[in-house]
């Protein structure tokens, strides 16, 4: 037996996402603070050797 359509509890209209997007207005750019900024927005520092090392191996046919 089902229920009624009456007796089905409606599903969040997001919820989460609302509750996130207050949360970044109120801090928004200027309430982060200015270490976390910074680690956020350094460069990522890659090693392009080893990546190339490693296609070349998985081209030769090699695995782990």
């Amino acid at each position: 037996m089902t229920r009624h359509v009456v007796d089905r509890r409606k599903s969040p209209e997001g919820g989460r996402m609302k509750h996130y997007v207050e949360v970044e207005k109120g801090q928004g750019e200027s309430g982060t603070h200015p270490a976390s900024k910074a680690l956020y927005e350094r460069p990522v520092d890659r090693n392009e050797a080893a990546r190339v090392r490693e296609f070349v191996r998985i081209e030769r046919g090699r695995t782990a």
